[in-house]
């Protein structure tokens, strides 16, 4: 394909993905196919020779179009949202036909230049501490990283190279491994699972503490822990907190978490992968109250704030605890500037390539602005609302924990099997779409407002389906 053809191929690329997503609702959200559909459809080698545009873009409705699950349909309403936006894509094809690998500022400075202005405009709306910030006071900073599960293993990582500093200074004699058996890090039983991993990855013996009935781990909780565990000997060196868990949008008391970390020199990491978006809106800052006493913060754009994945923000007290934890320089890599006043990303990161993600970032906060933006998180944590207050009028339902965003968690009185029963009828019938989750034994189903052209006709028809499939387990 030459420039005249990827010109003319990719208008009709463009116009596909415009039409794609301008009809997704009329979609079903959830794919008829079972594993291995797939093997019957393509050959079983590559081609010998090249196909043309017009073989393969036949096959797109036919191989990849009935193995997709819609997630931008108004009508999946299952896990968090993935963000996805025109002004995002746009800035995605940027990056991809610059195709720099932005591993030091040298090799492409735009790269690295960018990523620091708006990383330094994500704080301030979200009003993070001055010390969060490149332009602030301190060795503050922000990285896009890959996904939530990324910050949370480099945060990890860095606390441990931290902790591992720190003893050997103190002790010499000691050997990595036993400083390592010694080590215990803190997270609630509601954390996401990728910070058990980070654990498994960092062979750091990780606590899960039980949370509040409203799923807040709070400071007597870990207060407690640590001192037990310092009673056996164990060094306890990493809390990861999380605002806004996957199971049911709860909140670590982080004004009473960060205090008891900064005593005892533990490194605080905030997970707020969903609920950081909604920060900001000037009504949801309150979810960030303590926040000035973490080491690390996290969430990702590429939820709820229209930017495609992967783009996962994540800001630091003290670049030179991250960066000093990866660093490697060999000569291949140094550059006459570095070490100045812009960073190496390398250094802030599991993998040394990384694409330009800040270009399609930049174009969202630009083409949409904060105020747009605003508006879509509040439609839709009303339209949440709106499925609460429905739920609310059933009797033969009951909601589990507070609503607060864009997730609803409902159950069916009863037992358990009478739940699970609904759920499964609700994807098996594939109108929409969600998904279960259990809490403390109890089994409930999540409804988030997933898609942004979601609206109040498309909860409407949600309830009516769940209504109807509930009718026949239940009559009314």
């Amino acid at each position: 394909m030459d420039a005249a053809g990827f010109r003319s191929h990719g208008r009709e690329m463009l116009d596909y993905i415009a039409h794609y997503l301008e009809t997704v609702h009329l979609r079903q959200p959830l794919p008829d196919v079972h594993p291995g559909y797939l093997k019957d459809l393509v050959p079983d080698e590559a081609p010998l020779t090249g196909e043309s545009w017009e073989d393969l873009k036949k096959d797109l409705d036919r191989v990849v179009m009935p193995g997709v699950t819609h997630w931008h349909s108004p009508h999946f309403h299952a896990y968090y949202p993935t963000a996805n936006s025109y002004p995002a894509i746009l800035g995605d094809m940027l990056s991809d036909g610059i195709g720099c690998i932005g591993f030091s500022w040298a090799s492409s400075p735009v790269c690295t230049e960018l990523e620091v202005i708006v990383m330094d405009w994500l704080a301030k709306l979200l009003r993070l501490p001055n010390e969060f910030l490149f332009s602030g006071e301190g060795n503050g900073g922000g990285v896009i990283q890959g996904t939530a599960s990324e910050a949370t293993l480099v945060a990890l990582l860095s606390a441990r190279a931290k902790i591992f500093a720190q003893m050997l200074f103190a002790d010499p004699s000691s050997t990595h491994g036993q400083i390592l058996d010694k080590l215990v890090a803190y997270t609630s039983d509601e954390c996401h699972s990728s910070v058990e991993r980070a654990a498994l990855i960092t062979l750091v013996k990780m606590r899960k503490l039980p949370t509040d009935e409203q799923g807040s781990l709070r400071g007597p909780t870990l207060e407690k822990a640590i001192r037990e565990d310092k009673e056996r000997g164990l060094i306890p060196f990493f809390l990861c907190a999380t605002i806004g868990t996957t199971s049911a949008c709860a909140f670590d008391n982080m004004s009473e978490l960060g205090p008891i970390c900064s005593s005892n020199d533990i490194w605080m990491h905030v997970d707020a992968a969903y609920a950081g978006s909604a920060c900001i809106c000037p009504e949801f800052q309150y979810l960030l109250d303590g926040i000035e006493h973490c080491t690390t913060f996290n969430f990702n754009p590429h939820k709820w704030l229209r930017v495609n994945f992967d783009c996962s923000a994540m800001w630091v007290k003290d670049r030179n605890l991250i960066s000093g934890a990866f660093e490697i320089d060999p000569l291949y890599l140094q550059h006459d500037n570095q070490g100045q006043i812009m960073p190496d990303y390398r250094h802030w990161q599991i993998p040394l390539g990384r694409r330009f993600r800040s270009l399609k970032l930049w174009f969202v906060l630009r083409m949409f602005g904060v105020a747009a933006l605003q508006q879509q998180i509040r439609k839709d944590v009303d339209l949440a609302k709106m499925f609460e207050s429905l739920v609310r009028s059933d009797s033969r339902f009951e909601i589990v924990r507070s609503v607060t965003l864009g997730l609803v968690c409902f159950r069916l009185k009863g037992d358990n099997s009478i739940t699970e029963s609904l759920h499964k009828k609700i994807n098996d019938d594939r109108r929409i779409h969600l998904v279960p989750s259990i809490i403390k034994g109890t089994y409930f189903i999540r409804f988030v407002i997933c898609a942004s052209a979601t609206q109040q006709e498309d909860v409407s028809f949600a309830w009516s389906v769940i209504q109807e499939l509930t009718n026949s387990l239940i009559p009314s």
